[in-house]
């Protein structure tokens, strides 16, 4: 998975940064679901920036991932107010596409990293 991404930490936030343009591979998008869930989960990361500057194309399997993980985000509230996810660097392309979804709405988007990460 090295190759999907890198973490890095910004204080109390994890950003996952994106080292590839495309996520379409169905074996990689499971593989990176289970690993962010397992950041939340088991890690208690409930703070995560997902850094999407290089990537060009997604699935929808990557939509439906990135539902699963604000669920599981939103529900951590109760034990960390501060749990969030925060998509930033985000191509026009794929901007437009959560904007078509109206997912524009639901999840919280940045338009650079550096406005995502509370520093």
């Amino acid at each position: 998975m090295d190759d999907i991404y890198t973490l890095r930490q910004y204080g109390r936030q994890t950003a996952v940064v994106f080292q590839t343009s495309s996520l379409m591979n169905q074996t990689d998008v499971e593989r990176l679901k289970a690993d962010l869930l397992r950041l939340v989960d088991a890690e208690n990361r409930t703070r995560l920036v997902l850094n999407f500057t290089e990537v060009q194309f997604l699935s929808s399997q990557v939509i439906g991932m990135l539902l699963s993980l604000n669920k599981r985000l939103t529900a951590a509230k109760s034990t960390d107010a501060g749990a969030e996810l925060v998509l930033c660097g985000l191509r026009p392309q794929l901007l437009e596409l959560l904007k078509v979804t109206r997912l524009d709405r639901v999840l919280k988007i940045k338009p650079t990293r550096k406005e995502a990460v509370v520093e």
